[in-house]
């Protein structure tokens, strides 16, 4: 969720469901099909026992494809869901939809062999490059591969960059009288601040990037994030500091009425509740500009593995890029679907306005360095809990 990688894709346009299930609606082949072992298969064909057909049958023999962590609203993933399903009959079991990108790495690992383990992930990238090196991931590259940019996927498709978006200060309006456009004034007290992030920054990568962010805020950098620590270490002194998972829920019951968490999430979710149209204001804050990516792949044991693979052609579709702009999220193959006038102009408008300048883009290396720091501190100087 990477260095000049993010400058290209951004900058050019930039119900809650534990379980999402389908009946199947029919069960094809294809010639050839049944022959193919899918979990070996690196990228499809233009004809014969490897391509899109063939993959589409054997998908619906099948018959089911295993998520985990992908709430319906997070970036439009009920209709992307909901839109497989009807396109091909395929069952689309949905685990754990408010889970963290760790727990789908613990998923992989403790769910091996299992019919319900997890057939993708979609995780922080920092999360997938750590799962590759522990042998986790099956390499696939989509038929698109060549839309998305070199330094957004790993060049076997052991992972590829999805959508991605900006870390920014929501405020209900309604209960907040100054709602802060920085992270210098959410450190303010007596304002009535109750902020919060939206997991624990030490198993889930957009926490983390709201820890970098503050860093930035902070007189740190993307390479020295411990000011970001100790900002919301300062924070949580100052009462100001909520230590929950922070959300559409937390901002309903009152818990927060501040929510530091991803631009496109603060806009589909937080903005659609009943009455948070135009209450919900949503700003990136002026100290620090920060964007990333999150990351798909396929796991290395999936149980449906020809499944899996027709997930990844399907969102990195035309039709599955723009389902993800739908839901206000920057896909990965927004700057050559622009160019080609691919994107949907309508959701294209909608996205919220990114900065002019100063953005600042994190590297595999520096998301690394910043998960050991903030693993190291953050349970002692901050909070052991979300």
């Amino acid at each position: 969720m990477r260095p000049a990688k993010l400058r290209m894709a951004l900058a050019t346009g930039t119900a809650a469901v534990s379980l999402l299930s389908f009946v199947v609606a029919s069960v094809g082949s294809a010639g050839g099909a049944s022959a193919v072992n899918w979990a070996k298969v690196q990228t499809l064909s233009a004809s014969g026992p490897k391509s899109m057909a063939a993959l589409v049958a054997a998908a619906k023999k099948e018959g089911k494809l295993n998520v985990i962590a992908l709430p319906p609203t997070w970036a439009n993933y009920g209709a992307l869901i909901s839109t497989f399903h009807k396109k091909y009959g395929i069952t689309v079991n949905s685990y754990n939809p408010d889970g963290s990108s760790q727990d789908e790495i613990n998923a992989i690992i403790a769910d091996k062999g299992r019919t319900s383990a997890p057939d993708v992930i979609d995780v922080g990238t920092n999360f997938a490059i750590t799962a590759q090196q522990r042998h986790l991931l099956a390499p696939y590259r989509v038929a698109t591969w060549s839309r998305i940019p070199a330094a957004l996927k790993q060049g076997q498709g052991y992972w590829f960059d999805d959508y991605g978006g900006f870390v920014a200060i929501g405020c209900n309006a309604s209960v907040v009288k100054n709602c802060p456009t920085s992270f210098a004034q959410m450190l303010k007290p007596g304002q009535g601040y109750k902020i919060g992030i939206n997991n624990n920054p030490t198993a889930s990568s957009s926490a983390l990037a709201a820890v970098m962010a503050a860093a930035i805020a902070s007189h740190g950098s993307l390479n020295n994030v411990k000011p970001g620590v100790d900002y919301f270490s300062k924070m949580n002194k100052v009462g100001n500091f909520v230590a929950t998972i922070a959300g559409p829920s937390t901002v309903q019951s009152g818990a927060t009425n501040i929510v530091v968490w991803w631009d496109y999430l603060q806009a589909s979710e937080v903005k659609a509740l009943p009455g948070y149209t135009d209450k919900w204001k949503v700003v990136i804050p002026s100290d620090a500009a920060l964007a990333e990516y999150y990351t798909q792949a396929i796991s290395a044991s999936a149980p449906d593995p020809a499944a899996a693979r027709l997930w990844e052609e399907f969102l990195y579709s035309n039709q599955g890029q723009n389902l993800w702009l739908a839901g206000m999220a920057r896909p990965v193959e927004l700057a050559y679907m622009t160019a080609h006038h691919l994107a949907n102009a309508k959701y294209l408008a909608a996205l919220p306005p990114a900065p002019a300048s100063g953005v600042q883009y994190p590297t595999q290396a520096q998301i690394l360095k910043a998960e050991n720091v903030v693993s190291a501190t953050w349970p002692t100087e901050v909070t052991s809990g979300p």
